[in-house]
């Protein structure tokens, strides 16, 4: 941990004012040097003044605002200097600063000293990153109920609990001349781990939907040519994104975009329309398309003409596993008889039931309704933690059920221990390992 002081431009330049952020011991002396009425000021964390050069010339009005340790975001004597938006006037002041003893933050520097001060724990850090990085609704709310420390109160409820059964097996041990004294009844023990284990294997489980909300969930769009992809895209991103023409194979790659639905974000592709060709270009297109299918989580078989039982029985193997709904884009077309398949009957080109499309591909991604209690597991580090603890775990349950001594499954319950403290900062001891995860941060946070 460094005991200098840091500052870093909080804001993005452009706007009407700009936050200059300093945090480390030094921060009040530092802004008092350059604003008089900063120094040793107790009495008020929030107050106007100027800030002056070296020769005393006024660079600008400011508003400084104080938080002493450790009422702070970082748990260090912060100060925050408000200023109008001038990106030179913002530069000015931070090369000031610099020349009174202040250091350029690192990215995320303030809040990896926030987790180091523990202020937040580790998984309630990374919720800061997803929190300035969110979208939309849900990766939001996912982001919010880490921050507010849901996910770690759900971990410090099952390591409460593991840490009960190893207290249980260890006194065990203290007591091994004693071969028929037993602490913990291993019938409750193995109920216990396997209620435990069901709680983190739903974690586990959550880690699908999560990651399909924060990276958007893949819809491909797919068909022969010339029966509307393109013009659909359009529709559903209300944009000419992609080119429309009369021409077969005028889309001989994928072309990809977002859109959110209900708080939901989906990655739509269009694809290059299926037929058969000498056209070497286009032949990879149509690969590309089958690249996109495998890809997809939900995919939109746009046909305006009834599609033969070979070619639905093509399109079904296909996309075996994955949601297949088939948008008929002509009124009139009939029903595929027989086929348990979502239908719609739409209008690209007059922008008929593009409203209706959405409400179906909404409810056919069966995306749960969140809400800021929800435990949703979106990063990839924390599900790797997490399934090194349910391994371990089903080892503890194997151990009890096959009566092996108290000694190896009280340490396997350690490696469990540990796995869940990896998540949340208590067992990372690497500093490989924290500057991998505050890297990502943007400067200034």
């Amino acid at each position: 941990m460094s005991n200098d002081t840091i500052c870093a431009l909080a804001t993005p330049t452009g706007g009407a004012l700009s936050i200059i952020r300093l945090s480390g011991p030094e921060a009040i002396a530092i802004v008092g040097a350059l604003c008089p009425k900063a120094k040793d000021n107790r009495e008020r964390n929030l107050f106007h003044t100027h800030i002056t050069d070296n020769k005393g010339e006024v660079i600008d009005d400011i508003v400084v605002s104080i938080f002493h340790a450790p009422h702070s975001y970082t748990g260090e004597d912060c100060v925050e200097i408000s200023c109008h938006g001038s990106q030179y006037i913002a530069n000015k002041i931070l090369e000031l600063l610099i020349k009174q003893g202040c250091r350029m933050a690192t990215p995320g520097e303030y809040t990896k000293r926030a987790f180091l001060n523990g202020k937040l724990d580790l998984s309630q850090a990374e919720a800061v990153a997803d929190l300035i990085a969110s979208t939309n609704k849900a990766t939001h709310q996912i982001a919010i109920s880490q921050l507010r420390g849901h996910f770690s109160s759900k971990l410090a409820q099952l390591r409460e609990q593991l840490l009960h059964l190893t207290t249980l097996l260890e006194l065990e041990l203290d007591f091994a001349d004693h071969e028929d004294l037993e602490f913990a009844n291993r019938t409750e023990l193995l109920t216990l781990a396997q209620t435990i284990d069901s709680h983190i294997a739903v974690l586990i489980q959550s880690f699908e939907t999560g990651q399909a909300i924060k990276q958007g969930i893949p819809v491909a769009i797919v068909g022969k040519t010339n029966v509307g992809k393109s013009t659909l895209l359009n529709r559903l991103l209300k944009d000419d994104r992609a080119i429309v023409s009369d021409i077969h194979g005028t889309t001989r790659d994928t072309i990809e975009d977002v859109i959110d639905i209900n708080g939901i974000k989906f990655r739509f592709i269009d694809t290059a329309g299926l037929r058969k060709t000498k056209d070497t270009i286009e032949q990879i297109g149509i690969e590309r398309t089958y690249q996109a299918i495998e890809k997809a989580r939900i995919v939109l078989w746009l046909i305006d003409e009834e599609p033969s039982p070979s070619e639905v029985a093509d399109m079904k193997q296909r996309t075996s596993g994955k949601s297949l709904i088939i948008v008929r884009n002509k009124m009139d077309i009939q029903p595929v008889s027989g086929e348990n398949i979502a239908t719609i009957n739409i209008s690209a080109k007059n922008d008929d039931n593009i409203s209706a499309l959405e409400t179906i591909i909404y409810r056919t991604a069966n995306i749960p309704e969140l809400n800021d209690t929800d435990v949703i597991i979106s990063n990839a580090r924390h599900y790797e933690a997490l399934s090194k603890a349910h391994n371990n775990l089903s080892r503890v349950i194997d151990g009890i059920q096959a009566e092996l001594s108290g000694e190896l499954i009280a340490e396997d319950l350690r490696l469990v221990l540990n796995n869940l403290a990896e998540i949340t900062g208590g067992a990372i001891t690497s500093q490989e390992t924290l500057n991998n995860v505050f890297s990502h941060f943007c400067v200034g946070k």
